[in-house]
């Protein structure tokens, strides 16, 4: 009987990856008591997403941008909103759509099937602000969101600290010049400028309490979690604060990434691949073992 599809890939990305770090990232993962997921933005390209990877990668998924020559820590800065908000409003509000959209593959799946067999559990810790993991079914009381949730605004100047749901909004964006028609979201206090609530590059007024909470909610799993696998997926050298904790945070650390699966620790288990191939070859291995 001829390979499905799925399966096909997996035996596939099985047949690239070392067998002895294969059997590592297995052990690893048998001999934890709890799970910490790390995500960086490589985790949503098997389900569709741009990862942003270097100016080119950042243009092509936004030709407008390119017209504009913004780069993406331009337009992704709480000046852009001051300075173009139009553009701003219309690139983010793609981005929500965008998110608000797309189905989360497999690979959370078995991520989530993994987090189940762990004693103790685990929790997901990630930089993306895309809601994936929440839209996949992951408990959104062990999720981690260092860079905030487009899925939530707050004022722009910001009036007062609090934030609200983005889910009345839906944008309308012309993306032949990425700009956003029609009304731009407003604070319901003040009137002023709305923004997504994340951190943007040079960003003074962030409002980052929620994330503060799941940030101290993660320390008191830590203290109680027992060994500490990480599993990292797709998160790069630019801005290495998800590489940084996974190496500081687990005890085995497995590392998957298409194109930079080094790491500074000698131990920490590399493997060269994207998410959804690799994250289907280690479950084979783990349920065979």
């Amino acid at each position: 009987m001829p390979l499905s599809d799925s399966a096909a890939a997996t035996t596939a990305a099985a047949a690239q990856l070392p067998a002895d770090l294969v059997a590592s990232a297995v052990a690893a993962l048998a001999r934890a008591d709890a799970l910490l997921v790390t995500a960086g933005a490589g985790m949503g390209v098997d389900s569709g997403l741009p990862d942003f990877r270097g100016t080119d990668g950042f243009w092509r998924a936004y030709p407008a941008l390119r017209h504009e020559r913004f780069e993406f820590h331009e337009i992704a800065s709480p000046h852009a909103f001051r300075a173009r908000a139009t553009l701003a409003w219309g690139f983010y509000g793609h981005r929500l759509a965008l998110y608000r959209a797309t189905e989360p593959h497999a690979g959370f799946s078995i991520l989530r099937r993994w987090i189940d067999a762990m004693p103790n559990g685990g929790v997901v810790l990630t930089s993306n602000v895309d809601g994936q993991f929440q839209k996949a079914g992951f408990d959104p009381a062990r999720i981690v969101e260092i860079h905030g949730s487009i899925h939530a605004m707050q004022c722009l100047r910001p009036c007062s600290d609090d934030t609200w749901e983005a889910a009345p909004f839906v944008p309308d964006v012309n993306e032949a010049t990425c700009r956003l028609v029609g009304d731009m979201p407003r604070c319901p206090h003040c009137g002023g400028l709305a923004r997504p609530n994340i951190l943007m590059f040079g960003d003074t007024g962030w409002l980052g309490a929620r994330y503060d909470a799941q940030e101290r909610a993660l320390e008191d799993w830590l203290a109680r979690a027992g060994r500490v696998a990480v599993v990292e997926i797709g998160a790069g050298t630019a801005i290495p604060t998800v590489r940084l904790l996974s190496e500081r945070l687990g005890a085995d650390v497995i590392r998957i990434n298409a194109r930079e699966a080094h790491a500074r620790r000698a131990d920490v288990i590399g493997l060269k691949g994207g998410a959804l191939a690799t994250l289907r070859a280690l479950d084979a291995a783990w349920q065979r073992a």
